[in-house]
């Protein structure tokens, strides 16, 4: 996940910079029961999960990534940035330290899920400059969804620039190789509200996380250590991700967009 470059809705200097929504806003809507359940896949070659940063599955959809890995299915993650750009002007870590750290974190985060054998594709493009190689990472994408089972991708609209081009990069891959493709969003919860007309809800599905896949994903999200801990102590070292906007990522649920 990385704070760089969001993009505000309305107006905003930075809806993703700006206060968010609280979480207890969200677990009080009463919309959650109108979303269809969606049904994930019980059998193919492997689903292909694709995310902006190092740790942007995880908190999209790293409960559902734990469902399928139980339910015998392979997966591949890609990650498209190594997300060294999340503190840009550290005083403790360079952007390659930072990379590899998060890579690492990645690792861990999906050994947490069950999912130590999954692969991970790391494809280095420039953390905030993903849309300027938009149409290579759909030929990236497109060499590795054939005979996938479903691929799972950052939301188009998600208020993060890389975030909406790995996932505008991604349908079209999907479409090139007629693989069934579902969005995830993760800013969203922060600068969205409940029943908020920007969010196409008549498309939204949600994905229930049993109790034991909640505890997995939970623990799976503790290891993004660069993420939701301070770096160091000054300013520029903040964490990216501190807990009241981890509990927008660590419900009984999931939520993708079809």
């Amino acid at each position: 996940m990385s704070t760089e470059e969001g993009r505000s809705p309305e107006g905003h200097a930075d809806a993703i910079q700006a206060p968010g929504t609280d979480e207890a806003l969200w677990r009080a809507w009463h919309g959650w029961d109108r979303l269809p359940d969606y049904a994930l896949p019980e059998q193919g070659r492997v689903v292909v999960v694709v995310a902006a940063h190092p740790d942007d599955e995880v908190l999209g959809v790293g409960g559902t990534i734990a469902r399928l890995v139980a339910a015998g299915l392979a997966v591949t993650v890609v990650s498209v940035t190594d997300g060294e750009g999340s503190h840009p002007d550290s005083l403790v870590l360079s952007p390659a330290e930072l990379a590899e750290l998060r890579a690492r974190e990645l690792e861990e985060a999906l050994a947490e899920l069950g999912a130590a054998g999954a692969e991970i594709v790391r494809l280095r493009l420039p953390d905030t400059g993903v849309g300027d190689h938009e149409d290579a990472l759909a030929r990236e994408l497109a060499a590795l969804l054939p005979g996938a089972a479903l691929c799972l991708a950052p939301w188009t609209e998600d208020v993060h620039s890389d975030h909406e081009a790995a996932g505008r990069a991604t349908l079209a891959a999907a479409r090139a190789t007629a693989v069934p493709c579902a969005l995830y969003p993760v800013w969203m919860w922060h600068w969205a509200e409940p029943g908020d007309s920007r969010v196409p809800w008549e498309r939204a599905a949600r994905i229930v996380l049993p109790s034991a896949a909640q505890a997995l994903k939970r623990a799976a999200v503790s290891r993004f250590a660069t993420q939701i801990r301070p770096l160091g102590p000054a300013p520029q070292d903040a964490a990216v991700l501190p807990p009241e906007e981890l509990t927008h990522h660590l419900r009984g649920w999931e939520v993708v967009f079809v």
